[in-house]
């Protein structure tokens, strides 16, 4: 390997462990109605509690302000129910939780899938949960969460915790993380060709979703990521989506399935319900995506624009406050600076 090769390699290998943590127009009688109190709710996270949507669950489809009970009722309709969060933000794993003892109260038993779980790491829960039915930090210990990558566990226990209180199976839906790994640093070759093709890699992204995918992933990196690595990062993005929803299907023993993923993979335009759509035409999907709110952003619409196709791509957007945060730049930053190569000066 040449020494530029080795130093993009090296480069791209910085961007791998983020790849694992990584509408309508408001009518103007809605738009007042945003402006109203949401039902009260005691947050965890501590920015801007008191902004007009924190709480409010948007319709995408409608173009209205539902409640909860109206969501949970069409949510009940699906057959694979996607909940889309940002990973560090506790009230949306809370919520989340909560929406996984609701869709299930009826005697219904889908399966709880994780974006956290690789696939190869099945074996390890299910053995897990055969020692020790019903403790979630067993799992923990199994997979060895502390070292994975993920925010802290006490963040996701809730939801482990709903699903094993009612008697869910638990799936690990992600695409393995080494094949991952190897698919950044080298591309499609990295994968046998059968792979690529089931997958779905084989066939290029509309321009429009590609081009939003680039934009999005680019801007996750914090603006760092070389222009000839998007292309492989992208196909990991694409490898899992297709992965959870082979896994969606796969699970599904008659009572469906419920996926905890970050709220990109649950797009509805390029994420895990286009694959689904592709792989089980006409199966009821739906995605909700819980979304911070931000200071000055008083209308759904404001949100539209980080997504760059200009609406909302999910099927509910439930708006919470924010969780407090550090610069996820910043440590990207210094990393970059020890990575740089010296600066060669004449003479030197």
């Amino acid at each position: 390997m040449s020494d530029t090769a080795s130093m993009r390699s090296s480069t791209l290998l910085l961007f791998v462990p983020l790849l694992f943590l990584a509408g309508c127009a408001t009518p103007a009688s809605q738009a007042a109605s945003a402006r109203e109190s949401a039902p009260p709710r005691a947050w965890q996270s501590p920015l801007l509690l008191d902004h007009p949507l924190a709480g409010r669950i948007w319709d995408v489809s409608q173009g209205r302000w539902v409640d909860e009970s109206s969501m949970r009722a069409e949510l009940a309709k699906a057959r694979l129910v996607l909940l889309g969060e940002q990973h560090d933000n506790p009230d949306h794993h809370l919520l989340q939780a909560s929406l996984v003892r609701e869709l299930t109260g009826n005697g219904r038993h889908p399966a709880l899938a994780f974006e956290m779980l690789g696939v190869e790491q099945q074996p390890v829960v299910d053995e897990a949960l055969a020692r020790e039915p019903g403790n979630p930090d067993a799992i923990a210990k199994a997979v060895d969460w502390a070292k994975s990558g993920w925010p802290d566990w006490a963040l996701y226990r809730p939801i482990f915790v709903a699903g094993l209180e009612r008697g869910l199976p638990i799936v690990a839906a992600n695409f393995p993380r080494a094949q991952g790994k190897a698919l950044a640093m080298q591309g499609l070759p990295a994968l046998a060709p059968e792979l690529v093709t089931r997958l779905g890699l084989d066939t290029p992204l509309p321009e429009e979703a590609a081009r939003a995918l680039r934009a999005e992933l680019f801007a996750a990196h914090c603006g760092y990521m070389p222009e000839e690595h998007l292309e492989s990062m992208m196909y990991v993005q694409r490898a899992r989506d297709a992965q959870m929803a082979e896994r969606l299907l796969a699970s599904d023993k008659g009572d469906g399935a419920i996926l905890i993923t970050g709220s990109g993979h649950a797009r509805t335009d390029r994420g895990v319900p286009a694959r689904l759509a592709t792989l089980s035409p006409g199966t009821e999907v739906r995605s909700v995506a819980f979304m911070e709110v931000l200071a000055g952003k008083q209308e759904p619409q404001d949100y539209t624009d980080r997504f760059g196709t200009g609406r909302l791509p999910f099927n509910y957007v439930w708006f919470t406050p924010a969780a407090q945060r550090e610069d996820p730049c910043a440590k990207l930053r210094e990393r970059m600076k020890k990575a740089a190569p010296p600066v060669q000066t004449q003479g030197g």
